[in-house]
């Protein structure tokens, strides 16, 4: 299959062509994803009036704060980096605040971008389609979603489109119910008209709180980053039987970090952390192999990962504290260095997550996440920052109780973008941006239950598909959902901690790699194909719309 999607076997004249246009379509991700990066970078708010600031959390606005000293500009300067965007979105009780940074958010990089008329992604969109329909032809597919196929899990554009359907189907309905109750809540609680884009998160906070008691930013006092790390160290060393060494090695930034993995006093593999926000940084959270494992008569090498996120970084007088998904994200991030450090795999091609089918690459980083939800380990890896207690009982309980607060509503934002990636990669005639922006609304007009702003571009930031390796392949999140909520059912069965579990898991799925076929390593690990079930009942979907 590798030598078929080289292009091995086609005429010298289509062989070359091939190279051409995987060089060219590296070249496009880059400058998409720059123009993301140079987007968000360039667009800031300055702010004067202390009323237009008001429910915002100290520590952004300390941050804020900061940025414009830093620039010798009173008041507070806003950018669209994710901690600070999520933080106006989320708590500014301001509604054109809100709705100036949504817009210029939902509008980076697109033809409606005003900051720079060469930071339009969308003829990088049209160009990446038309190389893409190009390729799979000249490899003898029928598409690009056909294609990414090739090297997945999933057998079929058909089964994949009926895994999402099937998923939108049985969750459509309780979304719709969610989006009322917090449309009524909304205006039970002041707002005149409908929801805007850019009320949706505020008042999704306000309806949490009062149907939970339970504040994200009173929650977020008792996970500074240092405990957050610590406990992150400890889970793994429960499950792996593995420690941690930090290493003062040469990092590229004084935010980065090194740590060696230790297993019986031998390293065995190795980890950069690079974990706050700063001007310049791609934005999201991500693993990237440094190295991978190989040993030849030439060369032994361990592998190392790079862990990648942008919390919200600490200020003058407060720590890095993170929000329960931050603390997720990390975990989520370090599954997936652990399915690259702790491979036993010595061939490079398939060592760690190479060699990976994409719609599994997900499974190891989707199951750490679920000890984000145990109380117990909740409990030992939180401290309040300045009092140094641990999470208290009462707000524990209010949080697992709101886990699956809109969970459905979650559920079909995924499926949208899910959906609207690999229909698009389905069909090689959507190659205009013009079609791209009504296959969206399409899409939207099936499964999305949100309002959308008349200024949403958002193809052209959706780096995961036009730049980072996810292209008909977005679907894969949902696709491992189901199987790291099979695969953590067996922790569940036999205990969070259980080293049985743990080994079977390591040595049977984590540590061969891209060695044998995803489907089949499951097989060994868990002794049967995946189910749905789990994933359901861990989302908590109404039965009755199941």
């Amino acid at each position: 299959l590798a030598f078929k999607l080289s292009g091995i076997g086609l005429s010298d004249v289509d062989q070359a062509q091939v190279k051409a246009i995987k060089s060219e379509l590296s070249k496009l991700g880059n400058e998409f994803s720059n123009r993301v990066v140079d987007a968000t970078d360039r667009w800031n708010l300055n702010v004067i009036d202390e009323q237009r600031v008001a429910g915002i959390p100290a520590p952004n606005l300390d941050y804020a704060k900061q940025l414009a000293e830093a620039k010798q500009l009173d008041g507070w300067l806003f950018t669209l980096d994710i901690p600070q965007y999520l933080a106006v979105m989320t708590y500014a009780d301001d509604r054109d605040l809100r709705r100036e940074l949504h817009e210029a958010f939902a509008s980076r990089a697109s033809p409606v971008n005003t900051l720079d008329s060469e930071l339009n992604n969308a003829p990088t969109i049209e160009r990446t389609l038309e190389l893409r329909a190009e390729l799979s032809k000249l490899l003898g597919y029928a598409n690009y979603a056909e294609l990414s196929l090739a090297t997945k899990m999933a057998e079929s554009t058909d089964q994949v489109l009926g895994f999402l359907n099937e998923l939108a189907e049985k969750s459509l309905a309780t979304a719709q119910a969610e989006f009322s109750e917090l449309q009524s809540f909304a205006q039970a609680n002041g707002l005149e008209g409908g929801l805007k884009p850019w009320d949706v998160a505020y008042y999704s906070e306000l309806l949490k709180q009062s149907s939970y008691q339970v504040s994200a930013q009173e929650v977020k006092a008792y996970f500074p980053v240092d405990s957050v790390v610590a406990g992150l160290f400890d889970v793994v060393n429960k499950l792996f039987d593995v420690s941690f060494e930090r290493d003062e090695v040469d990092v590229w930034h004084e935010d980065a970090s090194f740590y060696w993995l230790v297993r019986n006093g031998q390293r065995i593999a190795g980890f950069y952390f690079d974990l706050f926000a700063r001007e310049g940084k791609r934005g999201g959270a991500w693993m990237a192999d440094a190295r991978v494992r190989v040993s030849s008569p030439l060369v032994t090498q361990l592998p190392i990962a790079f862990l990648n996120c942008n919390f919200a970084p600490p200020t003058k007088d407060t720590p890095s504290l993170l929000t329960h998904d931050d603390v997720t994200t990390l975990f989520h991030e370090f599954g997936h260095g652990l399915h690259h450090m702790l491979t036993q795999v010595t061939v490079a091609d398939v060592s760690g997550i190479n060699g990976v089918a994409w719609d599994a690459v997900e499974l190891p980083s989707q199951w750490l996440e679920n000890w984000c939800w145990d109380r117990d380990t909740l409990k030992s890896m939180s401290r309040h920052y300045q009092s140094g207690d641990s999470l208290p009982d009462e707000l524990l309980d209010k949080m697992l109780r709101a886990k699956n607060f809109q969970s459905a509503m979650a559920m079909c934002r995924q499926l949208e973008f899910a959906l609207f990636d690999f229909e698009l990669h389905a069909n090689p005639s959507w190659n205009r941006y013009s079609d791209v922006m009504a296959h969206l609304d399409a899409i939207r007009s099936k499964v999305c239950v949100l309002p959308v702003s008349e200024l949403n571009h958002f193809p052209c930031s959706f780096s995961h598909i036009f730049a980072g390796g996810y292209a008909a392949g977005y679907y894969s999140y949902k696709w491992a959902e189901v199987l790291s909520a099979d695969a953590f059912g067996l922790f569940e069965e036999l205990g969070l901690y259980n080293r049985e579990a743990a080994e079977r898991f390591e040595l049977k799925f984590l540590c061969r790699g891209g060695s044998k076929p995803a489907a089949e390593l499951y097989r060994d690990f868990r002794g049967r194909d995946a189910k749905v079930d789990y994933l359901l009942r861990h989302s908590g979907i109404e039965v009755e719309h199941v």
